[in-house]
């Protein structure tokens, strides 16, 4: 079975840094996988945030996670801090996608631990129905 691979895209816009707790931790001592999707879910909010936006207020619309693929490359451990780095690409009529690229500084290099990318749908939760992307969303999530 062919694995997962993302290609990121050159350029990210905004970047956060996310310490790892000691509840990331699982039974093999490194962080687990699903804390990876909570980062990138954290990251995703801070990135909105950064806009001026929230997932279930983007001019009016909210978001609903329709796919997810994440590539594990490296482990992360207790006191390792992240840096999550994230950008959206990729605007249709009603959905888009958010990269999202996991580094740790290790002896002084970048190291990426891992890639990920999230297919949004806009969604209006009053009338339960997909929606349009609002202009104003695109442009301001795509410059920077």
């Amino acid at each position: 079975m062919p694995r997962i691979k993302l290609e990121l895209p050159d350029r990210f816009g905004f970047k956060t840094h996310i310490p790892i707790r000691i509840t990331d931790i699982n039974y093999g001592g490194h962080v687990g996988n699903d804390r990876i999707l909570s980062m990138i879910h954290e990251a995703r909010a801070q990135f909105l945030k950064h806009h001026g936006y929230e997932e279930k207020n983007l001019c009016g619309v909210g978001l609903i996670m329709s796919d997810v693929a994440i590539e594990f490359k490296k482990e992360l451990f207790y006191g390792d801090t992240v840096i999550i780095h994230v950008t959206a690409s990729g605007f249709e009529r009603v959905s888009f996608d958010i990269f999202y690229r996991l580094d740790i500084e290790k002896d002084g290099k970048k190291v990426t631990v891992a890639s990920a990318k999230t297919g949004m749908v806009c969604f209006d939760y009053t009338t339960k129905k997909v929606a349009s992307i609002p202009e104003e969303v695109k442009k301001s999530l795509t410059t920077g």
